[in-house]
């Protein structure tokens, strides 16, 4: 699927990209992702339908590629020399508000891809795999500073946990995720778990 739309890619512009990516993620908050439509997003954008299918394929696509814009940055790119600071710094890159409407639209997503398997497939290729490989680096360097033994069994669930900690907030305290819980899970939870210990 990369491949494809690589070679599809034409012309547009980066900034003519994100203000559809824009488009795209308010129509996603105002009418969920299964009454999203092409022709929505067409007449949104003042965009073809035509040149939208040529660009992204579809609509599963095209909602992976417009989260996956939306996030802040390359994980991979926080180095701060210890992987407390790098938790740290990720927790950190987005603020309550902006956490707590990506929480909203993320949980919409989620259960959209439970009936939807080819944007399962586009999560997973454009969304959740690049993601991965990026945490699992900066998890790796940490792993090769020494400060996390290679075969501590909770490395192959570290993700798994700040997912769980991330969508879990609302559905058993009623409050969305902020950066102060999440800040105080990595030290309570995720970081004793791989065997670093919090002063």
């Amino acid at each position: 699927m990369a491949e494809v739309a690589t070679a599809r890619r034409s012309r547009i512009t980066p900034e003519r990209e994100a203000e559809l990516y824009a488009a795209v993620l308010d129509l996603l908050r105002e009418v969920g992702y299964d009454a999203l439509t092409m022709d929505a997003v067409a007449a949104r954008t003042r965009s073809s339908k035509a040149t939208l299918y040529r660009q992204w394929g579809g609509k599963p696509e095209l909602v992976a590629k417009a989260i996956r814009h939306n996030k802040p940055g390359n994980i991979a790119d926080i180095d701060t020399g210890s992987l407390r600071g790098d938790l740290h710094a990720l927790t950190s890159r987005e603020d309550d508000c902006t956490m707590q409407q990506n929480a909203a639209l993320m949980r919409g997503l989620f259960m959209a891809v439970h009936g939807n398997p080819d944007l399962l497939q586009a999560f997973k290729e454009l969304l959740i795999e690049p993601e991965m490989e990026e945490f699992h680096r900066v998890v790796q360097r940490a792993v090769d500073r020494g400060e996390v033994q290679a075969g501590r069994p909770a490395l192959d669930y570290i993700v798994h946990m700040f997912v769980g900690a991330f969508a879990t907030r609302t559905l058993i305290d009623d409050q969305p995720p902020t950066q102060e819980f999440l800040l105080k899970y990595i030290d309570a939870v995720v970081l004793p778990a791989l065997g670093i210990p919090v002063d």
